[in-house]
């Protein structure tokens, strides 16, 4: 048998957790005044973008508004202007800091479609061509190649660009 090994896998394993204190992260986390820890990557007047804390792949992006909304008809205009102008920029953030091949984006909408956390977030992932391998489907494992602080770190980077340009 030919042996895997991922030796950093500990220490996103072994990372924190929202505290059980936490409620409701989505709105908690941005309260926290510390954007490092709580992967923050940019801020907007009604919507931020973080980091998934269980990525299906690096770089995997949240688009989620401050307001503690479940249904996407519950935004006002606003509010849903914003949330799309951040989904563009997230969007854009991971094509200038990790040039993947392509991307999904999308929402689950209830906890029926996969929503563990009731609140309205969308989804922003990178994908790159042949980055689905054979973990997934025979190990029921994701191999991630880069620490989630370390992919922090490029797309806040990013984002400071992209937002100071005109």
């Amino acid at each position: 048998m030919e042996q895997l090994h991922a030796y950093w896998r500990m220490e996103y394993i072994e990372a924190p957790r929202y505290p059980a204190s936490m409620k409701r992260p989505f709105t908690e986390l941005p309260a926290l005044g510390d954007d490092r820890a709580a992967l923050i990557v940019h801020r907007q007047r009604h919507s931020y973008l973080i980091m998934n804390r269980f990525p299906y792949n690096p770089g995997h992006l949240l688009a989620i508004p401050f307001r503690d909304v479940v249904e996407i008809e519950d935004l006002n205009p606003a509010e849903r202007a914003d949330l799309m102008e951040a989904i563009i920029f997230g969007k854009r953030v991971l094509a200038a800091a990790l040039r993947p091949d392509g991307f999904n984006v999308g929402f689950n909408l209830g906890t029926a479609a996969g929503g563990s956390i009731t609140h309205l977030h969308a989804h922003i992932v990178p994908r790159w061509n042949g980055d689905t391998n054979f973990m997934p489907v025979l190990g029921q494992t994701r191999t991630l190649p880069q620490a989630l602080e370390t992919t922090w770190a490029k797309l806040s980077d990013a984002a400071r660009e992209l937002a100071a340009s005109p």
